[in-house]
């Protein structure tokens, strides 16, 4: 069984599509990847949000994650959107609160957010008051997050070797081939 931060990065290296601009961001994306990633192993379901320029990431990730061909257990990955349509109107603490609450009995092995989006966006305020938020953040230097520029060229590219590199990492935990405590 590999340690984390080889086998991650021997996979950016393995990739044949121009991934190498990961290589330096590892350190960073190693302990998120492994928060999120543990999270789901041990039944924690993943409710992912994101702002609406990046809807088409959650809807890719929703079709993605769970592939029959994968030939994996499927996992809890849902969009929180999809469930609360009205979450970007969630503005008093009290309304937060009340969806949390909520969100605690309809997922009692418990939750975490995956956010992709700019950091000020409304539905960020969900994201950010819990610590085992998965998040990937745009445009502001938000602790710990993966951080991102959507004015990059290439954004909408790394945001899918990102999810592709998510999604190996995931596989090679479910299957032995990566030890995520070491």
């Amino acid at each position: 069984m590999q340690q984390l931060l080889k086998w991650t990065l021997d996979t950016i290296r393995e990739e044949e599509s121009c991934f190498s601009w990961m290589e330096e961001y590892r350190y960073e994306w190693a302990p998120l990847v492994k928060s999120a990633v543990s999270q789901t192993i041990e039944g924690k379901t993943a409710l992912i949000v994101t702002d609406e320029s990046h809807k088409w990431f959650a809807k890719y990730i929703l079709n993605s994650i769970n592939d029959l061909k994968k030939n994996r257990p499927l996992l809890p990955f849902y969009s929180l959107m999809s469930a609360f349509p009205n979450l970007q109107g969630m503005k008093s603490e009290q309304d937060l609160q009340l969806l949390e609450d909520m969100l605690d009995i309809s997922y009692p092995n418990g939750y975490y957010i995956w956010y992709i989006g700019r950091g000020d966006h409304p539905c960020t305020k969900i994201a950010y008051r819990n610590d085992d938020s998965f998040l990937w953040v745009m445009d502001e230097e938000v602790q710990n997050s993966f951080a991102l520029r959507s004015a990059d060229p290439l954004i909408d590219i790394k945001l899918l070797q990102l999810f592709k590199l998510f999604d190996s990492t995931l596989s090679a935990a479910l299957f032995g081939d990566l030890d995520l405590e070491s």
